[in-house]
This record gives structure tokens, C-alpha cells and sequence, in this order.
């Protein structure tokens, strides 16, 4: 069977924003119509931006942007509903703005933290007035478009934080560069290039260093075509990898960023089938090809430290993976799981003894014990995270045991469709 996923809900996110922020009219086509992106795109909205709605088909849309200092004073909070991404990012923008802005969300965004990046932006010169517990949003922002010069080390590989402070330095006008521990998703350095935002990155040794040098005075329009979102690819690949959508399923046209595909080499170590065709355009700001993947004999596996930055949002994946196969599974490095739309080394330990497997909770990771042909059964939480749902309604389908996975529908915030599409992909066994 050949199928396709929805559009890269980071790439989707981080094209309305620099769309917006462009001279002239830029021309986006396979946005991910969903929660995320439409908070995003309702935020800039606030903004004065005046954007289409996504369609649903992924066609093409057209975005006027205002420049770097057209973005106008909000009537009213931008509401950025779950999506950390779209709030760290317009952190970003707005402290580089000259105007006054407050950045609110619903109760899991406001618990998430954002100190990591008003911190640097403070430095910067950017005024963060928080409106309810320091360090958290809502969280009112004094931009400046004057904004000073920044050398940054973050103790966390983390492409929010990275992209924040690129859109600062970009509104800001100000030379921005960030050392991480290891190099995270490169999405927006990709974007920032294409438009005219010359962005570098190179190893060094104290991890890797990404600069701006010369932020320009304006930027032109983008004009790029999003692929299917490989975590989204991810809950497919799981789904045939544990034998629950026939012998072998295509999926087309998904991104291929190498900061986004270590998930593949960890389904390879565990014994799946997987093959990679890269289709990539000449002149494409990102990679892309089809997956073909088939199911295989699963065996255990070990993600450390130097993995996790570059499959993240898959880690509840492996640990689902990890329960059906042979041996034991262990992930480590993985703290930044703590600080996701819930804590995902929790929800993931708790609602994996919910359905009998014997799982080890760590600071920074856990250890599952796999048994492979294990009929599961329980009832477990979505927790209201996307990611945690769409995992355990996966191994729900796949195993054949009786799992009801409570609030399932929160799927929507990135994979609309996702519960029509693996049950199509099921009914195919």
C-alpha cells in the first residue's frame, strides 16, 4: 500500500512565520492543517498579518509578508493554544519587534518552560513580564528593534531554542550566535538561507556553533513546498513494524532532514525492513523520498545521549517498540522528555504498567523489558499529549490485545486523519 502523511508540523510552523516577516508574497503548499499550526496562524493573525486558512488538501497558499518591522501591536493575547513551538518561536520575533505583545496558551503550554529562551532574549535586551508564574506563560514581551549582539551556550540541543533566537536576531537586527551540545534539527538555518538570512553552523569543541553574522535589513519570500512530517511517518512505521499493517507500506514524499532520521536507524537495529529513496528536487530547501518499510523479528535496543536530540518526538515509539520486542530496550539522555506536552518519561512508564510490561523509570530515560507475542491489555491515558496517544493507539491496533487509550482525539493537534488512516492501514492484515 502507498500512502502519505501530513505536512512537517515544524517546518509548517516555521514557513507561516518567516512568510510573515518577508518583502513580497510568498507561495507555501503542503501545510499541515492542524491545532499547532493553526494557533500559529491565528497568532500572526493578531500580528496583522493577513493569511489565508490552510487548506485541508495541502494546495498552495499565498502570504503577503509586512518585512521585519511590519508586525503591528495585538488587540488581544495571542493564544497559542498546545503549540511550543509556535510560542518560542514568536518569543523570538516579538523580542526583536519594537511593539508590546503577551503570549498565552492552554494548560499544558503553560506549564512548559520558556525561561531557556527569555533568558538569552533578556540579554539581548528584550523586557519579559510575566503574568503568572516566572518563567512560564503567559508572559507579556517588550520587544526592541535595536537588539544587542548574543553569544549563547545552551545546555540543551533543542531546535526551539536555536530558532528563537535566530528570529530575534533576525527582527532584532543583532549578530546572534548559539553553541549546543550537539547539533538539533536545522530547519530554520535551511529557511533562513533561502530567503537571504545567511546562517552557518559548524562542529567545534565545545559542541555546535550557529551564527548570523549579518543580519540583513529585510528578506525576500519563500517560496517552498513542505514534505510529510517523518514523526508523523514514525506512528506508520511503528504500526507495520509491529505487524499490524500487512507485509509492506509506502510512504511518499517525507522529509529526509538527516537531524530528523535517526528514528530509522534505531527501527533497523531492532530488526525492521526499511528502505530510503531519496526523490529530492534539485535546488529543494529540505530533502525528501519515500519509506518503504516491511515488518521484521524485533529485537531490543539502546538510545543514549547522542541520539536523542535527533528523534525526540519518537522515543515513546521506541519504548512501545521495546515492550514487544526481545530483550531489554533502554533509553537515556533523553531529560528533555520531562518538559514535553506532559512528562513523557512518566506517562509513558505509567501507561506501559497499565498494560502488565515491566518498565524501569529513570531521571533521564527508562528500560523496558520486551516480550515478544505478549497479548496487552488495560486501559490507559493520552495524559493530553498527542505523541503518547497516537503511540499507544498504535499498539493498541497492532498487538490485537484489548487497549482502550483514553482522550485518543487530542491526535489532531499534528496528524489529522490519524485515526482513519491506521485503521485503513489495519484492516489491510
Amino acid at each position: 500500500m502507498r500512502i502519505r502523511v501530513p505536512g512537517d508540523k515544524s517546518l509548517s510552523q516555521r514557513a507561516l512565520i518567516l512568510s510573515a516577516l518577508g518583502r513580497g508574497t510568498s507561495r507555501l503548499k503542503g501545510l499541515l492543517c492542524s491545532g499547532d499550526t493553526e494557533s500559529t496562524l491565528r497568532a500572526l493573525r493578531g500580528l496583522g498579518i493577513r493569511t489565508p486558512n490552510i487548506p485541508r488538501d495541502g494546495s498552495e497558499v499565498f502570504i503577503q509578508g509586512v518585512g521585519l518591522d511590519g508586525l503591528k501591536t495585538p488587540d488581544d493575547a495571542l493564544d497559542l493554544g498546545n503549540s511550543g513551538t509556535g510560542a518560542r518561536l514568536l518569543l523570538g520575533v516579538l523580542a526583536g519587534s519594537n511593539l508590546s505583545a503577551t503570549i498565552d496558551g492552554d494548560a499544558s503550554l503553560r506549564m512548559r518552560p520558556m525561561a531557556r529562551v527569555t533568558k538569552p532574549l533578556e540579554l539581548m535586551g528584550a523586557r519579559f513580564q510575566p503574568l503568572g508564574r516566572v518563567g512560564r506563560l503567559p508572559v507579556t514581551v517588550h520587544g526592541s528593534s535595536k537588539l544587542k549582539p548574543l553569544e549563547w551556550s545552551s545546555p540543551v540541543a533543542s531546535g526551539q531554542i536555536k530558532s528563537s533566537l535566530l528570529f530575534a536576531g533576525l527582527t532584532g537586527r543583532a549578530h546572534t550566535v548559539l553553541t549546543e551540545p550537539l547539533e538539533s534539527r536545522d530547519h530554520t538555518e535551511r529557511m533562513f538561507n533561502a530567503v537571504g538570512a545567511a546562517v552557518t553552523g559548524r562542529e567545534t569543541d565545545a559542541g555546535w556553533r550557529v551564527e548570523m553574522p549579518h543580519p540583513p535589513d529585510e528578506i525576500g519570500p519563500l517560496d517552498f513546498t513542505v514534505p510529510g512530517d517523518i514523526s508523523s511517518a514514525a506512528f506508520v512505521l511503528t504500526l507495520v513494524a509491529l505487524g499490524g499493517a500487512g507485509t509492506e507500506v509506502t510512504i511518499q514524499s517525507v522529509g529526509l532532514n538527516r537531524t530528523r532520521t535517526a528514528f530509522l536507524d534505531v527501527l533497523s537495529r531492532m530488526g525492521v525492513d526499511i528502505e530510503v529513496h531519496d526523490r529530492t528536487p534539485e535546488g529543494s530547501i529540505e530533502p525528501v523520498g519515500d519509506l518503504v518499510v516491511r515488518p521484521g523479528g524485533l529485537l531490543a535496543t539502546s538510545v543514549g545521549a547522542f541520539e536523542t536530540p535527533f528523534l525526540i518526538d519518537e522515543l515513546p515509539l521506541v519504548a512501545v517498540l521495546g515492550a514487544c520486542a526481545e530483550g531489554e530496550t533502554r533509553i537515556s539522555g533523553a531529560q528533555e522528555l520531562r518538559v514535553k506536552e506532559s512528562d513523557r518519561i512518566l506517562t509513558v512508564t505509567e501507561n506501559l504498567r497499565a498494560l502488565g510490561v515491566a518498565v524501569e523509570e529513570l531521571d533521564d530515560g527508562l528500560i523496558v523489558q520486551g516480550v515478544p507475542g505478549r497479548k496487552l491489555s488495560g486501559r490507559v491515558s493520552a495524559f493530553g499529549d498527542h505523541r503518547i496517544a497516537m503511540s499507544f493507539s498504535v499498539l493498541a491496533k497492532a498487538t490485537g490485545g484489548s487497549i482502550a487509550v483514553a482522550d485518543a482525539r487530542v491526535s489532531d493537534v499534528s496528524f489529522p486523519g490519524f485515526d482513519q488512516l491506521i485503521q485503513k492501514l489495519t484492516e489491510q492484515v
